[in-house]
């Protein structure tokens, strides 16, 4: 059996480092925690995408941060809720994913996840499926679990209130995502869970659960989440999410165009970089002594290397140094052989994958984000001649292939 630790310095950094807020209060979660008693904690990931993302890894990040204490973790995977779709923060209802969907988008999150948990050895953390339980609820057992909540409860939801004012759907299957992830929180019989300040809502949910069914009192920490001086977050909805699974090249470069302004708060949320390091990188950053560009580059380095290794991360700066500050051309490039003479450029961005479809190759180009042969193209009616010995395409700043015509 793994040994508590009870430092109160690691748990003082425990319990505020990227920690928004805890629930009932962080005097009692730390008295529990200093007293030796083992709990029981988890995070639950929907999966919406075949991928985790940044966002993610903040909460695995302090999953792993209770495991090194020698706790009980459970990485949950919503393949019951992921069905449903979440409506936090949402205008309109998620789209439906059948149990197939979110079985495919999930098989590779234990294994992006390794690099924040372990799941071996002396008190590896625990990978659960909340099917294994929400599947078999009775439609009785279910009205005894709702009649936990009123209507009230849920309809005064920001995004609810929104959605009534603009005439938009509310459905009923909405309303009950928060029970079903309220009652994960029962039938793990947990002490404590781990996740966003935007799940606040949910967690409580499964709060009051625990504490009706169980009798028994949970607490509920939220995390900061990632977001730039505007306090726009990021993720896969916005747009900007950092996928777990992308190269290191990939990785490095996305965390290079970045705001400014996320520097400091990714210091926190997202690296091991001491915190007393990190408010002298924000002093320096607000007195002018720092360059943006050195810190946003020590940044992606210490993601890249959490990520993958720190060898490749060194071996993902230097690509960056290369091909973006010195505008250089990889040594290394793939070739993609076509059996024809011509194509349309945004057919060609869809064959090669540098586009999910016709409209994203035609934004692309029309950004100035595509390159053939070196020279930018923005027409979107231009069409590509791929001689024999290859046309170089060009994605952004980091995405390369050579076209060749067999």
């Amino acid at each position: 059996m793994a040994k508590i630790i009870t430092d109160k310095e690691k748990i003082e950094e425990l319990l505020t480092r990227g920690v928004e807020k805890i629930y009932p209060d962080k005097k009692s979660l730390a008295a529990a925690l200093s007293a030796g008693k083992k709990l029981r904690l988890y995070c639950g990931y929907d999966p919406s995408a075949p991928a985790l993302h940044i966002g993610h890894a903040i909460s695995l990040k302090k999953l792993g941060e209770f495991q090194a204490l020698g706790h009980e973790v459970i990485f949950l995977i919503g393949d019951f809720t992921g069905m449903i779709g979440d409506p936090t923060d949402k205008s309109a209802a998620r789209k439906k994913l059948s149990r197939e969907e979110v079985l495919a988008n999930a098989r590779q999150y234990a294994n992006q996840a390794k690099a924040y948990l372990r799941f071996q050895g002396d008190n590896s953390a625990l990978v659960k499926y909340n099917s294994e339980w929400q599947d078999r609820l009775t439609f009785r057992e279910l009205i005894e679990i709702t009649s936990c909540f009123t209507v009230q409860q849920m309809i005064q939801r920001d995004m609810f209130q929104e959605r009534l004012k603009a005439e938009r759907p509310i459905f009923l299957h909405e309303f009950l995502y928060p029970v079903a992830q309220g009652y994960d929180s029962v039938a793990m019989d947990v002490d404590l869970e781990v996740g966003g300040n935007d799940q606040m809502f949910n967690m409580m949910c499964g709060r009051d659960l625990q504490r009706a069914i169980n009798n028994k009192e949970k607490f509920v920490l939220t995390m900061k989440l990632l977001a730039d001086e505007k306090g726009a977050k990021m993720g896969k909805t916005e747009g900007n999410a950092l996928f777990l699974d992308v190269s290191p090249e990939n990785m490095y470069g996305v965390v290079m165009s970045w705001p400014d302004g996320i520097l400091v708060p990714a210091m926190e949320l997202c690296t091991n970089v001491a915190m007393a390091e990190v408010e002298k990188i924000r002093e320096k950053l607000q007195n002018g002594q720092a360059n943006p560009r050195d810190i946003k580059m020590r940044l992606a380095r210490e993601i890249t290397a959490i990520n993958h290794d720190q060898e490749k991360a060194q071996t993902a700066e230097a690509h960056f140094v290369r091909t973006v500050q010195k505008k250089e051309v990889p040594e290394a490039i793939m070739n993609y052989e076509l059996g024809i003479a011509n194509m349309k450029l945004i057919d060609l961005l869809v064959e090669i994958k540098f586009a999910s479809s016709k409209t994203d190759a035609r934004r692309l180009i029309e950004q100035g984000g595509v390159k053939v042969g070196g020279e930018a193209i923005k027409d979107i009616n231009a069409a590509v001649d791929i001689p024999e010995a290859g046309v170089l395409i060009q994605k952004g700043k980091l995405k390369f292939l050579r076209v060749v015509r067999r």
